[in-house]
């Protein structure tokens, strides 16, 4: 079942400037990734509030992600650029 997942951050005081050039590095291995729908990226750089907004088809396809970024570092890196750990919340679309 697809399934919409946002990650919510505040990037560290004037980390945005480093953080874009790892995003576009690393976004195309997101949305290339099995399971995968789409993916966008939202700043606002008056409070330093970060939320990648992301599509799946399941929220197991998102788990597998963010296992194999765990394993190569990429989560680790990106954790990197943020005041605290990210907040994570998967969504399921009611059709009401």
């Amino acid at each position: 079942m697809r399934v919409t997942v946002t990650i919510q951050a505040k990037v560290n005081q004037g980390g945005y400037r480093a953080l874009e050039p790892f995003l576009r590095e690393n976004l195309p291995n997101v949305r290339s990734f099995p399971g995968a729908l789409n993916v966008s990226i939202l700043f606002n750089s008056q409070t330093n509030d970060f939320l990648i907004h992301e599509e799946w088809l399941s929220e197991e396809h998102h788990q597998a992600y963010l296992q194999a970024i765990t394993e190569n570092g990429v989560l680790a890196r990106l954790a990197g650029f943020f005041e605290a750990q990210p907040v994570i919340h998967y969504y399921r679309k009611e059709e009401i």
